[in-house]
């Protein structure tokens, strides 16, 4: 009995030092649906976001958790995963604040982040892009 216990415990043990850890930051990602997945937000695209498969995909790419997004690259810059994760004002500054920026920063005619998040697009491009590898010598976004 006392063997099977021990044994039962090693199991647990072992499970929860395998199991991989979640890297994206749960509060940034729940002030970004409070903000723009409302009522009347496309049922398929809020969806997507609250999803714990794709909604990473919002500031991410790939599998590795370390590339990011050109709308990622930019929360990154104004926001740091250990310092902000429980502010919450800072995350909704930067949230509207990356959503006023173009998605091509050499043209002003292009959209801004928050015009493809209200035309219910994920702001770092198409879903199918973001899901796929960055290319090896693309600029890697530094991990905040």
């Amino acid at each position: 009995m006392r063997r099977s216990v021990v044994v039962l415990m090693l199991g647990v043990f072992a499970v929860c030092c395998l199991a991989p850890k979640a890297s994206a930051i749960p509060n940034f990602k729940r002030e970004f649906q409070k903000l723009y997945v409302k009522p009347d937000t496309d049922e398929e695209f809020a969806k997507l976001v609250k999803s714990n498969k794709t909604g990473c995909y919002l500031c991410h790419q790939g599998k590795n958790r370390k590339h990011r997004n050109p709308y990622g690259a930019e929360l990154s810059k104004l926001l740091d995963k250990k310092k902000d994760a429980k502010d919450v004002k800072k995350i909704i500054a930067s949230l509207r604040k990356v959503e006023k920026i173009h998605t091509d920063p050499d043209d002003e005619k292009s959209p801004t982040y928050g015009d493809l998040i209200k035309e219910n697009k994920f702001p770092g491009g198409p879903l199918e892009e973001v899901l796929k590898e960055p290319e090896e010598d693309a600029e890697k976004t530094p991990n905040p």
